[in-house]
């Protein structure tokens, strides 16, 4: 009989981010700026 693999959840503890490191990718996505110049993109961050 087939194995049903849909009833495991689908992420483990280990594969979960730590606290931090959502912070960190939250803060810096808001600090990055993108200014298109031309044909170029002009990546600043603002700290």
């Amino acid at each position: 009989m087939a194995k049903i693999y849909s009833k495991k959840a689908l992420v483990t503890n280990s594969m979960k981010p730590k606290k931090e490191t959502i912070s960190f990718l939250l803060s810096y996505s808001k600090a990055l700026r993108i200014i298109k110049v031309g044909k170029m993109n002009i990546e600043t961050i603002a700290n």
